[in-house]
Order: structure tokens, then C-alpha cells, then sequence
């Protein structure tokens, strides 16, 4: 049995729900374990309401997780609409491992969606308290307190990707209080 390995597809963004949907349609029976565009969740304001809400992680990208490649690459010149598996060179690549673990560290297979982070501010950096960004407080290039997201910078299929995810500025350090403030303390 062929290793299962993740594939990234790249489609028109805005359509990657609906693309998943298509392409696990279309793929033989058993050719497709899995097929998501990973997603981050944060609030917005609408109405002067804060709502929770889930945005693509990466816009314009499905990941395929199967072990048949050429199935779906079968399933993929059957679809009417721009698709493109990613490849380096001449040949398709699937993500690599460390890839594949950090997508898989952050989300949960069946929803595949970034939970929303908390964090506080210690001056220019952040320290995040609660969430799945709790510890990777490097991979974070900036902050925009305003709409609820940090900028971080990852790397797939041998390119840096930037994007976002949601991260909920609470206060300031100093603002914790002690007993919790020790815990924060390196």
C-alpha cells in the first residue's frame, strides 16, 4: 500500500470550499482521505458586534490527503474549473513533514481550523497565553490589535508563505494579574 502523502492544489480563491467538495466528488471511491482548505478562526466587529468568524489560511490552496496520486490528478483534468496541482521542478511534491506537522499541530482533522489565540503585549512582542500559537510566538512577524490577527510566516512546498491567523490581544503584561504574571515570566 502506497504512503498516504498531502498534496497542495491551488484553485480559485474564494471557491476552495467548493472545489473540496468537487474534487472528493469526482475522485474515485477511496482515491481521497481528506480534502480541506485550512481555515483560521477570529472575531470581527459587525454592527458594533463582535461575531465569530472562520477565513482561509492559505486563499487560493486545497490540500488532498491520499495515498493515489494519479487518481487525483485523474479526478483534477475532469473538473471544469482552474485547478493546479503544485510541483517543483517537473514532478508533484507532496508537503513535506514538517510542513504537514505544523498544519496538523494547529488544527483538528475533520474541521482543519486555526483556533483563535490570546495573547498580551510585553512592549514590541507578544506572549501568548492561551491557544494554538502558545509557543510559536517566533513565528509571528506582526500584530493587528485592531482586527483580531497576527501575521506569521511559514514555509510550503519550499516557499515562504505569509498569512494570518487570530490572535486576541487582552492588555498588556504588566496589566496581568501577579499570580498569573508569574507564570508569564521566562
Amino acid at each position: 500500500m502506497a504512503a498516504v502523502s498531502w498534496y497542495v492544489i491551488q484553485v480559485p480563491t474564494g471557491a476552495e470550499r467548493k472545489l473540496c467538495n468537487l474534487i472528493e466528488h469526482m475522485a474515485p471511491e477511496g482515491a481521497v482521505e481528506e480534502c480541506f482548505s485550512p481555515r483560521y478562526a477570529t472575531q470581527m466587529k459587525r454592527a458594533g458586534e463582535w461575531v465569530d468568524v472562520e477565513k482561509p489560511l492559505l486563499p487560493g490552496y486545497v490540500i488532498v490527503v491520499s495515498s493515489r496520486l494519479d487518481l487525483v490528478i485523474r479526478a483534477l483534468r475532469e473538473i471544469p474549473e482552474f485547478t493546479r496541482l503544485l510541483k517543483i521542478g517537473e514532478s508533484f511534491v507532496p508537503l513535506a513533514s514538517d510542513e504537514r506537522a505544523w498544519i496538523e499541530a494547529l488544527t483538528n482533522k475533520g474541521s482543519r481550523c486555526v483556533d483563535m489565540s490570546v495573547g498580551v503585549m510585553d512592549g514590541e512582542h507578544v506572549v501568548v497565553l492561551s491557544g494554538p500559537l502558545r509557543g510559536r510566538e517566533a513565528l509571528i512577524t506582526s500584530v493587528n490589535r485592531h482586527k483580531n490577527l497576527a501575521f506569521v510566516e511559514l514555509e510550503i512546498c519550499g516557499r515562504r508563505v505569509a498569512t494570518k491567523v487570530g490572535l486576541g490581544i487582552v492588555g498588556r503584561r504588566e496589566d496581568i494579574p501577579a499570580s498569573k504574571g508569574d507564570s508569564l515570566r521566562r
